[in-house]
């Protein structure tokens, strides 16, 4: 059974259908399962530089195909914008062998995840990821600004959120301390300087494109 109602299956089979019949120069390299932990896509290797990514939510397939493209611009705009490697976009692929979406090809970046080699106590890390947000942040929006869906936005939206957070974290973490730090936090004042780029999904086992906010 699938994260969410009605997930889509895709296999190692049909991913080599798909690219052997709309990519035939790939026809060669190998397929195989990538061992993410993702819920939203599954990822397939296609030989040792390139990733294919397939959405497992049900949806109308001219809007997956709307995102999987926005994806790729915002992939495009943050190649290179700081000196850490991000995934470019290579492709995207059509419906078929039983998958009813649109799907996407990238470069695969080598390494691990940091759940696998946990940094937590390193300081050149903390220092990199710093510097990465940095960086994103620095990205020009071109005009654009958040929409306020999703992560981000006003913090007050989240309120009920966040004390359901705290009532469950009192074994865990100082809650009265952190809920002080929250009350001041949903007040402050929106940037006088405008909306800036940010990534939406700094955890671990994502790899997701930045977005206006």
């Amino acid at each position: 059974m699938g994260m969410h109602e009605g997930q889509l299956a895709i296999s190692s089979d049909m991913v080599r259908e798909l690219v052997d019949a709309q990519f035939p120069r790939w026809r060669r390299l190998a397929v195989t399962r990538a061992g993410a932990a993702g819920t939203v896509n599954a990822i397939f290797r296609i030989g040792g530089r390139l990733a294919a990514r397939f959405p497992l939510r049900p949806g109308e397939a001219m809007m997956v195909r709307r995102r999987l493209e926005a994806d790729a611009a915002a992939a495009r705009e943050l190649a290179g914008a700081t000196r850490f490697a991000t995934p470019v976009p290579v492709a995207i692929g059509e419906p078929g062998a039983g998958y009813p979406l649109a799907w996407a090809v990238q470069t695969w970046l080598p390494g691990v995840t940091a759940a696998v080699d946990d940094p937590g106590g390193s300081v050149a890390f903390a220092h990199d990821l710093a510097e990465f947000i940095s960086g994103v942040r620095a990205i020009g929006t071109a005009g654009r600004t958040f929409s306020g869906q999703g992560r981000g936005g006003d913090l007050r939206s989240h309120d009920r959120w966040m004390q359901t957070c705290l009532e469950r974290s009192g074994q865990l973490l100082d809650v009265p301390r952190l809920a002080r730090m929250w009350q001041a936090m949903r007040v402050l004042p929106r940037g006088a300087d405008g909306d800036v780029m940010s990534h939406g999904d700094l955890i671990p086992a994502t790899c997701s494109c930045p977005a206006g906010g």
